[in-house]
């Protein structure tokens, strides 16, 4: 069985790999690490298909330590026993250089097992990993290595790779393989950056083609389309991307950024993520235009009600509406701060007893000073308000709630001014008023 496109023509020196120029071009850190020939452990954090695994392997090529290589969703303890158990033989006389591709999937317990030998050199690690490093990585091993990310590739540097899957294709069958440059640009701009899957899709066209009269495997657009029409979402609902993805939808709706907001929806759907789409807008309409426009949250809530019942792919349209009107609509955190302040006044044990007026009690004990409850009735009084503490007595200055700079919340402060009577109760919406 032939091995993949992508691995029969894999780039044999650093000029040869298209993207990662932040990290290859000449002078920069990696490749002065790199072209030493010193080589410390390294980490290289991306998404799949931009030049990790390529990288590594040319490292491994310009030093002359034993080179093992693992694959951390099938390489157990076991594993890593035997790559440190050559330390002591005359293969591994100038130790070893261990690429530890997927090293998410390697346990803490695992990793550790690595720690010692990494820590007195004997084991250089390359490790390459599609997931935050910070967050999977142990943190002793992090801390010893150095971590260099790898990014999408452009659509421009991918045509160039396309064009050299479809001349390789050309020597290696012996054929005239005849693709038109919008073939190319569509292949390399529906890949989502990852050069693997462009260059496989690339091949895909060739053996979904066939020869004209004259041999010449024209390969049409058509062709292209229907072979990469899905290749360009890159999403897992476990990874980065997932959490990439709904950060940029909440702060496009939060930056009324509309057309924003909406290709991000756009992304979740295409992915079917139903689910998280809705959860993400019901969480902005509160958060991000809270008492700006109290009345978008039943708006919002019948939306995504709206989407839930008649599902994809008729959902888009409901929650495209909702999306565009958080988008659009005034922005207030008011309340959002107000919660995280209370919240956080209780974690740090600031509470206290609730006031004897407010306490759900109709007898007062022996030891009471003062007996009676002496809650006072809101209703009984002039607009329904009396001046009475609600606030446990360790908080009772303590402001959480401003009202925002907007139309609705400057309503709620004038009526409430008017009403409390600020000058004798400054407190009432806060020192700053």
């Amino acid at each position: 069985m032939a091995a993949p496109l992508a691995d029969r023509m894999r780039p044999e020196t650093l000029d040869d790999i298209v993207g990662q120029q932040h990290l290859l071009s000449p002078g920069k850190a990696l490749r002065n690490i790199i072209e030493s020939g010193k080589i410390p452990n390294l980490i290289f954090y991306g998404p799949p298909g931009v030049g990790k695994t390529t990288v590594a392997r040319i490292i491994s090529r310009k030093t002359d330590m034993r080179l093992h290589r693992l694959n951390g969703t099938t390489a157990s303890t076991s594993d890593i026993k035997a790559v440190v158990e050559e330390l002591d033989t005359l293969a591994a006389v100038n130790g070893v250089l261990l690429y530890l591709d997927e090293i998410q999937y390697f346990n803490k317990k695992q990793q550790q097992t690595l720690l010692e030998h990494i820590e007195n050199g004997r084991i250089t690690l390359i490790a390459s990993t599609t997931e935050n490093p910070y967050f999977y990585v142990y943190s002793a091993l992090l801390s010893r290595s150095t971590v260099f990310e790898f990014k999408p590739v452009s659509a421009v540097d991918i045509e160039i790779v396309v064009k050299r899957a479809f001349d390789f294709l050309e020597k290696e069958n012996s054929l005239k393989i005849k693709a038109d440059s919008e073939v190319i640009s569509q292949i390399a701009s529906s890949c989502g950056g990852d050069v693997r899957k462009a260059i496989n899709a690339a091949e895909l066209c060739a053996l979904a083609s066939k020869p004209d009269s004259e041999g010449v495997l024209h390969i049409t657009l058509d062709t292209a389309e229907q072979i990469s029409q899905r290749s360009a979402m890159r999403y897992d609902r476990e990874g980065d991307e997932h959490y990439d993805i709904l950060s940029a939808f909440q702060k496009s709706m939060r930056g009324s950024d509309p057309d924003a907001a909406i290709h991000y929806l756009g992304r979740l759907l295409a992915a079917g993520d139903l689910l998280s789409a809705c959860r993400r807008l019901l969480v902005c309409a509160c958060e991000d235009v809270g008492l700006a426009y109290p009345m978008i949250i039943p708006i919002v809530k019948a939306a995504v009600d709206t989407a839930l019942q008649v599902g994809l792919p008729e959902a888009r349209i409901p929650l495209a509406d909702a999306v565009v009107l958080v988008s659009l609509a005034p922005k207030s955190n008011s309340a959002y701060n107000a919660i995280n302040q209370a919240m956080a006044d209780i974690e740090a044990g600031l509470a206290g007893p609730i006031p004897r007026h407010l306490q759900n009690m109709h007898y007062d004990g022996e030891d009471a000073v003062r007996k009676g409850q002496f809650y006072i009735y809101p209703h009984d009084f002039p607009n329904h308000w009396a001046p009475q503490q609600y606030l446990p007595d360790i908080l009772r200055d303590r402001s959480y709630y401003k009202p925002g700079e907007n139309k609705t919340e400057k309503s709620f402060k004038d009526y409430w001014d008017s009403i409390k009577n600020k000058k004798n109760n400054p407190k009432i919406w806060g020192k700053d008023g």
